[in-house]
């Protein structure tokens, strides 16, 4: 068995590596509630076979294969077999109904197009999904069911695997914009799985990985399905949507394996927090948890308290909380707070923060926000705050983020002018990540204040849309988490639109309980205030709210007519209730 401490420089090795290994591996739940634990002995031997599958559909080192595969154990399978391949997965998010498929044959032939994706992956279930995407793109050869690669074993085959080949293209949320494709090597997994398993988490062998997230986004897939594998760590994946329906499935199984990393955005723990029972509490020990981790989204510490309190009874550590901060161009993680930190916030003078200045107030204050302290860089990566000019600003000085190191890719496929733009020189000459989120530094630590293309500037006052979210989001009544903030030009200048989602009976009200709110918070008077119906609201596959094609819908007036169409429901008495 390999040291604990040694990373491998390419994945196929690190597995190869766990070939002996009999004890630790993956084990997936199934949502009927039966197991399946792989060793990494068979894991190592499944995936090899799984190659051996792939090259036997045509496809040869270098290729682009698309996956879209629901469940957590075919798709693992196949993304590592993949890569053991050198052939090059590209995940995407698999439909399971016939919901906004429009859209979501448009996503995925865009994505396929940009990736020149020869293949796509998927099961027999949802193939009817994926068809009508073939005669879209010219490169497509095929659309293969997992069922039929798997039917044949076609033996292994032997692929040399150097640090610097490609190993997947990791496609961004398009929170702000189309998905574009990051580029991730070896090299870079085997450096951010080392920065975060042992530099972030200190893992050791007797650790055990518990996770619900999608594996077609980068927290789930890297953290879980690669990083655990280079650190010979145990890892029990839970089906998504067997979270969502039921969130204490998540604590039962941390409970039931006695699971000691954990990691979640933030609106995870919010749903915990609102659909744990008490007795449900009564019957968890979470005294195993060394980590609790939280980031992808903004980090909100009254949310983590909530989750703490409420299971305290479980013996849960509100010390192991691990407030962090990553995106998709640093193949995964940029900051972590130390571990036993907890949650550490920095409570600023919102009016001071809209000037760019990151002013101390009490805490609790009128007119105070309180940011979660989200770490300091990984060993051999920096990061900095940097104005328009690309000036390097002092601690407390709010700019956007930049950051470099081995973890940071190389920009996006095929895709020269967008790598320019967020790859490019910057502080003593070096290339550096403009990551486009706005955040500070005290003394070595980063706070996040949000994204610097969503911001909304109003008479020379920045907001962040997230702040505005957040505080709509607690009012009785609107849908928490389903709200967007932007601004739009009004006569030349730029106003506030809030749009909330919430049922048909509370729509007329909310819409002045809205407005009041915001303008006690900010003492900015939004120019509208849209309530529509649950589900109108657009979001990203990882549950993002996209900002800039909400504000299309509103200025193209498809909030205008949602909400007609919830007015007509509510007058009918027919409707409101599942709005």
């Amino acid at each position: 068995m390999k040291d604990p401490k040694y990373v491998a420089p390419t994945f196929p090795l690190a597995i190869r590596l766990l070939s002996g290994d009999t004890k630790r591996g993956f084990t997936f739940v199934h949502a009927d509630g039966t197991e399946r634990f792989y060793p990494f002995s068979e894991l190592c031997e499944v995936v090899e076979r799984r190659a051996g599958q792939l090259y036997a559909q045509g496809l040869k080192k270098g290729d682009r294969v698309g996956l879209l595969i629901p469940d957590p154990e075919q798709f693992i399978l196949s993304f590592l077999g993949s890569i053991m391949g050198g052939i090059v997965p590209v995940p995407m998010y698999p439909a399971l109904s016939f919901k906004n498929v429009a859209t979501y044959h448009d996503t995925v032939t865009h994505i396929t197009k940009a990736a020149g994706a020869s293949l796509l992956l998927t099961t027999e279930a949802t193939k009817q999904f994926v068809d009508p995407v073939k005669p879209r793109v010219e490169t497509l050869r095929d659309i293969v069911t997992v069922e039929a690669l798997t039917s044949v074993d076609h033996g292994t085959v032997d692929v040399d695997v150097e640090p610097d080949d490609l190993a997947f293209l990791q496609f961004t949320s398009g929170s702000t914009s189309r998905p574009k494709g990051v580029t991730v090597t070896n090299r870079n997994l085997a450096w951010n799985s080392e920065c975060f398993m042992i530099h972030g988490l200190d893992c050791s062998n007797e650790d055990v990985g518990v996770t619900w997230l999608p594996l077609f986004h980068d927290m789930g897939l890297i953290g879980y399905g690669i990083g655990t594998i280079f650190g010979n760590i145990n890892s029990v994946f839970i089906p998504t949507a067997s979270f969502i329906r039921n969130p204490s499935i998540w604590l039962q199984k941390i409970h039931q394996h006695r699971g000691t990393i954990a990691y979640a955005p933030n609106f995870a723990y919010a749903l915990v927090n609102k659909r744990l029972k008490d007795k449900d509490v009564a019957e968890l020990d979470l005294s195993c948890i060394r980590h609790a981790g939280c980031g992808a989204e903004p980090i909100h510490a009254k949310t983590l308290r909530e989750f703490a309190q409420k299971l305290a009874p479980a013996k849960f550590p509100p010390k192991c909380f691990l407030p962090s901060y990553g995106m998709a161009e640093a193949t995964l993680a940029i900051t972590f707070v130390p571990g036993g930190t907890g949650v550490v916030s920095d409570t600023v003078d919102k009016k001071g923060l809209e000037q760019g200045k990151a002013t101390e107030a009490a805490a609790g204050a009128e007119g105070s926000q309180e940011l979660v302290n989200c770490g300091r860089p990984f060993p051999g990566h920096e990061i900095a705050i940097v104005d328009e000019q690309g000036n390097v600003l002092g601690d407390r000085q709010v700019g956007q983020i930049i950051t470099r190191g081995p973890s940071i890719s190389s920009g996006y496929y095929m895709e020269p002018e967008l790598t320019n733009e967020s790859f490019k020189p910057g502080p003593g000459g070096h290339t550096w990540l403009y990551t486009g989120d706005l955040g500070y530094m005290v003394e070595g630590s980063v706070f996040i204040c949000g994204r610097l293309k969503d911001m909304i500037i109003v008479r020379g006052r920045n907001f962040y849309p997230n702040d505005i979210e957040w505080v709509v989001s607690e009012l009785p009544g609107v849908r928490r988490g389903n709200v967007v903030a932007f601004g739009i030009d009004v006569e030349g200048e730029e106003q506030l639109v809030v749009a909330a989602e919430a049922f048909a009976s509370e729509a007329e009200a909310l819409k002045s309980v809205i407005a009041q709110a915001v303008v006690a918070d900010f003492a900015l008077t939004p120019a509208d205030v849209v309530v529509v119906p649950q589900g109108t609201l657009p979001r990203t596959s990882s549950g993002k709210p996209q900002r800039r094609k909400t504000k299309q819908m509103y200025l193209d007036g498809a909030l205008a007519r949602a909400r007609a169409v919830q007015g007509r429901d509510e007058q009918g008495g027919d409707a409101g209730a599942s709005a």
